[in-house]
């Protein structure tokens, strides 16, 4: 494991011996675009996110002779033109249409999020050729969820609720994600009073077992705290075992921490983790590519096996976030 430095400036401390079963992948800064923080988390939390505001200042100042870089170029050549439209239509396909699913990406560079939405809420078929890559009788169960939506409600509800649902193109994207290609997720729901791209620029996968030992449990407690104190953001599923660890780690250090979920950002799941996962929400971020009110499945536990891509200059690094929720009792 790569050791970081706070953003104060503090030294980071003595390498800490990886438990078995523990695993740890870094990030680095993307170039962002600023959204305007909110505050009220604790103290690290915070130091975290002005030190993605000095980022973005850092990257947004112009070179010698140059111009500031335009916000068009800092969304990436995988932004998506947006409007409210386009966010109605994403929030509502991901209703339909299960995340880690290829033909998703594929479906809406041929349709668009407003024109494929509308194919799976129609009766005709598609135009031209049928929904390449799914049968008449698969098609048949999208149009039989897509019947069930009402685009924009659960977008209100979560709004309502004080969450958010990020888009490609947004401020708040991260744009690494951008590099997945068709596995790109249609959107994340956000829950939390934190900016999602900023505390990208400095986080850590923490991840590993469900029924780890003790002493991973602790190891993953202690790696999770002090990266915590040196201002990096631990991610991890919030699962039993070495995910809460994590959690409970840079928790208790005042630090700031991801859980990237298989059900709604609504949902306590595991049921034991309902208190921890409140806690991620007042003094974290909660992420899901599910909607609120969607429980997990054994197919979303496996598809929360995410690729979370965090890009430092020109190198990608990517460490896989499991939740393994489906196996908790």
């Amino acid at each position: 494991m790569r050791r970081g430095r706070a953003p104060d400036g503090a030294a980071a401390g003595a390498r800490q011996p990886v438990a078995e079963g523990v695993q740890v992948a870094e990030g680095g800064p993307p170039l962002i675009e600023g959204v305007p923080a909110a505050g009220g988390g604790p103290p690290l939390a915070e130091a975290v996110q002005a030190a993605g505001v000095r980022q973005l200042a850092a990257e947004r100042a112009p070179a010698a002779g140059g111009e500031p870089l335009a916000a068009e170029d800092a969304a990436g050549p995988g932004s998506v033109a947006g409007g409210e439209r386009e966010r109605v239509a994403r929030a509502a396909l991901t209703q339909i249409l299960e995340p880690g699913d290829e033909r998703n990406g594929r479906w809406l560079r041929r349709f668009g999020a407003e024109g494929l939405l509308g194919l799976l809420m129609s009766d005709g078929e598609p135009p031209g050729a049928p929904l390449p890559g799914v049968s008449a009788r698969g098609l048949v169960g999208l149009r039989a969820r897509a019947a069930d939506v009402v685009p924009g409600r659960r977008l209100d509800a979560a709004r309502a609720a004080g969450g958010r649902f990020a888009v490609p193109g947004d401020a708040e994207w991260p744009t690494q994600l951008d590099d997945l290609g068709d596995a790109r997720p249609i959107g994340l729901w956000v829950r939390g009073g934190f900016d999602l791209r900023r505390w990208a620029l400095r986080s850590v996968a923490l991840v590993g077992a469900r029924a780890c030992t003790p002493y991973g449990a602790h190891m993953a407690t202690t790696l999770a705290a002090g990266l915590a104190e040196r201002g990096w953001v631990v991610v991890s599923g919030a699962a039993f075992g070495v995910d809460g660890a994590a959690h409970r780690g840079a928790l208790a250090a005042g630090g700031a921490t991801v859980a990237v979920l298989a059900c709604g950002v609504d949902t306590a799941y595991p049921r034991g983790h309902a208190e921890l996962i409140g806690r991620i929400a007042r003094q974290g971020l909660l992420v899901s590519e599910l909607p609120p009110g969607e429980h997990p499945t054994a197919s979303r536990c496996v598809n929360c096996t995410k690729s979370l891509i965090m890009k430092r200059d020109d190198l990608r690094l990517r460490g896989s976030v499991s939740c393994k929720i489906c196996t908790a009792s």
